[in-house]
């Protein structure tokens, strides 16, 4: 079958790249040795060049390898995005080991599975997520206890007092000036991060390569157990540079990062790309529009990568007219489909184009992006950088002419190298396909004559909360630790500004009946599990629908979700 997107493929942007045959932690060698003094981060009210940033990050090499820290051993990161987390990913790649991002929304339970299933002996985290990893610990066996873990505080790396801070958003205030005391571990040290950092201890011989794990984000299944996606250092390089060529980020470029950085796309298509450019990055530990608008304006930020929600929420904003945006060359994203009437309205009053893009963790983020020149508006866009995406019939698994729906696989230099400790789980995802492995995605869409990729369906069952997966089996399998819950199927829910969200159908125990509300299992999923997951509406049943074999039929209580919808907008 013909490629027809080459006839519309950006100009400059080659259809395949040779990415440096070196580790990620020589790019930030390469970056820093070119420009020293050059301004890697802005993070409230502070400027970190980027001989500062190699200088930390060689120190807490330093500092992991006198912990212990072994080549290819697994260190947990969890922290919300500033310095300390760039500082972390790259001192752990000095340490010739393997960097486990971890949502930091997550509670105990959670990280309870990324430290044992990772085996990780070692967590670097945020003071505001600290006590949550020693939960974590508490429940860990012997084996598994944790040995170290290093704690700061986002006052670490910015003077609260300094009359440069930026106003804060009164959110923010409670976690990040916070100066909690540092929580105990049941068997191992904790250290705080300004007496980690601060030593002359030698470093040890780099051993990393190539083709040595870098990363090892989680990512869920239907079967609700987060899998470890095994990616080397070239695979996230190749795309690293990939998402700098394609987005035209170079050393005069200052980033905007607002997508969060324990995701792929915050970690690879701004972080990792930027620092391989050279570029300049603008830090938000977490979203809020009036911040954003602000930084934007204050930096002159040329390119922000981020989720719709994020422009549908500026664009919002009563103080907008207020914002210079004209600085932006480059905006655009993924994770949710951007509303047309907001694209069209980013147009308009802004002049700029907003270029969707399409990935997954199993790809080291993106797969699919529009060409800057030639954005089609609700569209993945064509196939990325050296990848080659085709639309299949799931059971048949021949390629589709264009306009027909089929299952979207993609192959390409930026693959996986499969689930950690989970053979069965790679060889389902992999296929073969005219001699080459092919990544089944497990969403449904078609691609038109232009050779653009639209997204229609998902063959598995998961939800996107404002580009956050959420898998209804993990969910379940959360809430029945619910003293009061017998059984619990999770469905998605539509949502006008998250575009979905998440829907429970629950049956109560007998001896609970009528003494548990709707606010209170929302309560109790708030606090047991990351907001994102957690339900934002209950509806409780007799009995859940199921097959003779015992089998809950969720596709049935998605559809009367789906009716009852549709019902709603009729009436």
């Amino acid at each position: 079958m013909s490629r027809p997107q080459n006839s519309f493929w950006p100009d400059g942007v080659p259809e395949t790249i040779e990415p440096p045959g070196s580790s990620l932690f020589s790019n930030l060698v390469n970056s820093a040795n070119r420009q020293p003094d050059k301004a890697a981060l802005y993070f409230m009210g502070r400027t970190y060049s980027y001989g500062e940033l190699l200088q930390a990050a060689e120190r807490m090499a330093a500092r992991l390898w006198k912990l212990g820290v072994q080549p290819g051993d697994r260190v947990v990161v969890n922290m919300q995005n500033c310095p300390q987390l760039i500082i972390a990913h790259f001192a752990v790649f000095r340490a010739n080991a393997i960097v486990v991002p971890v949502n930091p929304m997550s509670r105990a339970d959670e990280l309870l599975h990324y430290i044992v299933d990772s085996g990780s002996r070692v967590v670097i985290a945020s003071a505001d997520v600290a006590e949550q990893v020693a939960a974590a610990d508490e429940k860990l066996g012997h084996p598994n206890k944790l040995r170290s873990m290093i704690v700061t505080r986002y006052t670490d790396a910015f003077d609260p007092d300094g009359k440069d801070v930026p106003v804060t958003p009164p959110a923010w205030k409670s976690w990040l000036y916070a100066e909690p005391e540092l929580p105990r571990l049941t068997a191992g040290d904790v250290m705080s991060w300004s007496e980690a950092v601060d030593n002359q201890l030698p470093l040890p011989e780099i051993r990393i390569a190539a083709n040595d794990l870098a990363i090892l984000p989680y990512t869920s299944g239907t079967t609700g157990a987060p899998k470890g996606c095994m990616h080397p250092h070239r695979t996230v390089n190749f795309n690293a540079m990939g998402m700098a060529i394609w987005t035209r980020v170079a050393a005069e470029s200052v980033c905007l990062v607002a997508a969060p950085m324990f995701h792929v796309t915050g970690m690879i298509s701004v972080m990792q790309a930027s620092i391989f450019a050279g570029a300049s990055m603008v830090l938000m530990p977490r979203w809020d529009r009036q911040a954003a608008g602000a930084l934007i304006s204050q930096f002159r930020v040329t390119h922000w990568i981020n989720v719709p929600t994020m422009v549908v929420d500026l664009l919002s904003c009563p103080d907008i007219a207020s914002m210079d945006l004209s600085s932006l060359r480059f905006i655009g994203g993924g994770g949710a489909a951007m509303p047309q009437a907001v694209a069209q309205k980013l147009l308009e009053q802004f002049g700029l184009k907003y270029c969707e893009g399409y990935g997954l963790t199993e790809a080291a983020a993106a797969t699919h992006f529009n060409p800057l020149d030639r954005p089609k508006q609700q569209c993945m866009g064509i196939p990325y950088i050296g990848c080659d995406a085709r639309i299949i019939d799931p059971e048949r698994r021949d390629e589709l002419p264009a306009g027909e729906q089929g299952e979207i696989v993609i192959h390409g230099p930026f693959l996986f190298q499969g689930y950690w400790g989970q053979a069965d789980a790679t060889s389902d995802i992999l296929i073969d396909i005219d001699g080459r492995s092919f990544l089944r995605t497990g969403d449904l869409g078609y691609v038109d004559e232009d050779g653009y990729f639209y997204l229609t369906d998902r063959l598995k069952r998961m939800i996107n909360a404002s580009g956050f997966k959420v898998w209804p089996a993990e969910v379940e399998t959360l809430m029945f630790r619910h003293p009061a819950i017998q059984e619990a199927c999770v469905v998605s829910r539509h949502d006008d500004y998250r575009g979905e969200s998440v829907k429970a159908f629950v049956v109560l125990r007998s001896s609970h009946s009528g003494e548990v509300t709707e606010k209170d299992i929302i309560g109790w999923c708030r606090e047991n599990m990351a907001v994102y997951k957690a339900p934002s509406s209950i509806e409780f049943l007799d009995v859940l629908p199921k097959t003779a074999s015992g089998k809950v039929l969720w596709r049935l209580l998605q559809e009367r979700e789906d009716r009852t919808r549709s019902e709603a907008i009729r009436q």
